[in-house]
Order: C-alpha cells, then structure tokens, then sequence
C-alpha cells in the first residue's frame, strides 16, 4: 500500500514549487463524493472541491461515464483546425445558460483550459473591440495566475506580482470591514469611486467577482453588481462577471449575479465547469470573442473528452438537484457555526464572522472577541488541525477559512464536517498547533 509520507517526499522532489499552494501535508489517492482518501485508507470530509474544481464531487457517475465514452471514440483532440458535436453542442447549451441581453446570434462562446485563460480572452477582447486600454477591477480579486488574468487579480498584485499596465483596483465593498459606515454606505462609496474613474474615459471593461472568493468570501451588499451594470451602460464600458469560482449553482443560483439581478456583457466560466478536467468558457458579445480570428490559440481546447465532462456538468446543473442541495446544505454550515461562535468554547471568541452564499462560506479569525484584527497564525493552525481531525478546508485572505464542499455533500457530511471544524478551531486556539508544524506550509 502507497505510503503518504513516501508519495509527498516523491512530490517534493519532481513538482515544482511555482505549482504549489500547500498548508497541510495533504496526500490522497482516490476520492468518492464528498470524500477523499489517503494513501493507508484514511477519510477526510473534503470541504474545498480542490478549490471548487471538483464541485459536482470526486468520481460523479454521470460526469465519469461521459468521460468514459468519449475517450473511446474521440474525433481528435482540439477545435484549433476542425470542429467535432460536442464542443458545438456545449457552446450551444452555454449560450442558452447564460443570460444576455443580446438578441440571438450576437453572441459567442470561447472554450478554454481555466479561468485564467477565459479571463485573458475576455479582457483582451474587450480592449480590441473598443481600442481602450484600461479595466476596472478590484482589490484581493482573483481572475487568474498568468498573464493580464494575473495582472488585474488583487491578490496578486497586493502579493508583489507586477499590475497590468492599464488596470486601475477599487476597494471591493465589504460589509464586514466596511470602507465608510453600513453597508448602502459601502457601496455608494465604491460605486463613486468608479464613477469617477469611468468618467475619465479609455476604459474597456469592469471585471468583477459577483462574491470575492480569495479575496475572503465576501459577500457585496445588493446593489453593488446593479450599480455597476448602470454605470457601465452610462459610459459604454463592458461588464465582465467573473463566476469561474461560484457560477453553476454554488451561491444557491444557477449564476451569482443573479442574487443582484444584474446582467453582464460577459461572463466566465471555469473549475466546476469540466467536472474536475481542463475545461474554462467566457460567453459574451461576438464583436468581443469573435476577433481578432486566431488570437487565442492553444491546440486542446475544445478537446472532446473535456466538452464531454462539461456537457454532463451542464445536465446536472439543469437538473437542478445540486444548487437546491446548495442552498439547504449551505444554510445548516452556516447556522451550526454561527451557533458555535456564539457559544462560549475556547475558539469562538475567535470567530469575527461566519458568511457566505450557499456553498461559499467563509469563517473569519480574529485575534479575540470584538476584536477587528485579522489572526492569520491562528487560521493556519485551525486549517492544519482540521485536516489532522479528518477535513480539508483552506485559508484564504491570511484569516479565512473557505468552505466550498462539493455541492452534492450530505447533511450528515455538513453536521461531522461542522464538528471537525469547531474542535479544530478550539483546538488551534488552545495552542494544539505549533508555529514549527505550519512552518513547511505558508500557502499564499
């Protein structure tokens, strides 16, 4: 039997670390479900879908058997030269699944790897389609790791890795952490802000995430995406929103903008999209995604086995089970740990605030009760400790412990998984988690 020690010292010395976001020795070797295992067969309730990729769960039946069949009799391996059923056909259910605005036939599909490239499309796109160079985007976002996907992603910028030249980042309105008093405050301010930056002309797009995922689970206020969607229309600016993290039902809704009611120019999809396989679309405008022709080349995207994933992904998303189990399954995590910190155990002090949409949750540390000082030490530790205690949840934003299981999960799952997690932050909180532990794994 496969020794978790031996294959991660394997990893240590073949993969490169430019890969690598580690914050627990992490090793698995097969996965059901909700449930990974680990080489020597133990079980860890997995609450973070490899960061959503695994969204509709690890070995799903009907995304396996699509996988399976078109493996078998695949026309190729690209739509760079040639084209084959499936990739019309997602194209085509995709361009039924998104909203527009647009009557039928002005709008496109780009098929993709990832976010990152379905990202750099869009922005690309809409900077040629209206020969302006700058973007709106926003602070501890998160669009990509290469690229201008990369360079008008918060996260990294704020990380040390140079900005786009044309992109200008605005405060992302957090209710939390307000910028200036409640809430509606909050977005006034914000939308101001980018009024004005509007209002000086050259901008090509607004990309924006309809709920910050890295950048801390955070939540907007309703009516920030409406008053985007309003300001852009006054300046003639495209809207892209960014779903690669959340779309496909995660929030409780088949789209996160749609908890806003607003409608992009633009919208990307990723992670979930293939199933746990390659595959990323930005569904927008044909004057955005149709030029310049063959300005976007990489040889496997579109390949059949991916639209094959995709194509079942699409059938359980109709379906409708899954964003459903959403929105009930979302609700109880969430009410099980505001219960919890609301009680008296050693780490609920601890918690500053429990949040999120469905399926995309975050817990907020802070260094003691009232207290508004982020405690990304004690996060590190409570993310270590849970996976020791048997669940995978990693930190985001320094001191936020994201929650995004995959969207099938049990409630039985949700009250053990709720349970590892409360005895992992006390646990953390009572020093059961050395600084020398977490030393190996600083993840971001």
């Amino acid at each position: 039997m496969m020794d978790a020690r031996r294959l991660i010292a394997r990893d240590e010395h073949a993969i490169a670390g430019v890969e690598k976001l580690r914050f627990f020795p992490l090793a698995a070797e097969s996965g059901l479900g909700e449930m990974l295992t680990e080489p020597g067969g133990r079980q860890l309730i997995d609450l973070s879908a490899s960061w959503t990729a695994s969204g509709f769960g690890h070995g799903e039946p009907t995304i396996a058997a699509a996988i399976a069949r078109a493996a078998t009799t695949a026309p190729g391996a690209s739509i760079l030269s040639g084209t084959h059923p499936d990739a019309v056909q997602l194209a085509e259910e995709l361009l039924a699944l998104v909203p527009s605005r647009l009557a039928d036939g002005d709008r496109r599909v780009y098929l993709g790897h990832a976010g990152t490239d379905a990202n750099e499309v869009a922005i690309r796109g809409c900077r040629h389609a209206t020969g302006r160079p700058r973007i709106l985007a926003f602070e501890n976002g998160y669009h990509g790791g290469l690229g201008a996907a990369q360079g008008v992603s918060g996260v990294h910028v704020g990380a040390g890795v140079p900005a786009d030249p044309g992109v200008v980042f605005l405060p992302y309105p957090d209710p939390y952490r307000p910028h200036t008093g409640d809430a509606a405050t909050v977005v006034a301010d914000v939308l101001g802000r980018a009024e004005v930056e509007l209002a000086q002309g050259g901008t090509a797009a607004v990309i924006v995430e309809p709920l910050q995922s890295d950048g801390g689970v955070i939540v907007p206020p309703i009516g920030f995406l409406t008053g985007l969607r309003e300001l852009c229309d006054r300046h003639g600016v495209y809207l892209i929103v960014d779903e690669v993290k959340v779309g496909l039902g995660r929030t409780g809704r088949t789209h996160g903008f749609e908890h806003d009611g607003a409608v992009p120019d633009v919208v990307t999809l990723g992670k979930a999209l293939g199933g746990g396989l390659p595959l990323s679309a930005a569904v927008g405008p044909a004057q955005v995604l149709d030029a310049p022709v063959a300005s976007a080349l990489m040889t496997t995207t579109g390949n059949p086995i991916s639209c094959a994933a995709g194509l079942a992904v699409l059938k359980i998303v109709r379906a409708g089970e899954t964003t459903a189990n959403a929105r009930a399954r979302g609700e109880q995590l969430r009410s099980l740990l505001a219960s919890y910190a609301g009680g008296d155990g050693p780490g609920a002090s601890r918690i500053g605030d429990v949040r999120g949409r469905g399926l995309s949750l975050g817990i907020e540390l802070v260094t003691g009760a009232g207290s508004p000082d982020a405690d990304p030490g004690l996060t590190a530790k409570a993310a270590y400790r849970a996976w020791q205690l048997g669940a995978v949840a990693y930190p985001v934003r320094g001191n936020v412990l994201e929650l995004t299981p995959p969207l099938m999960i049990s409630a039985e799952s949700v009250e053990r998984a709720a349970g590892i997690l409360m005895s992992a932050i006390d646990d953390a909180a009572l020093g059961a988690v050395s600084d020398e532990e977490i030393a190996p794994f600083q993840g971001w």
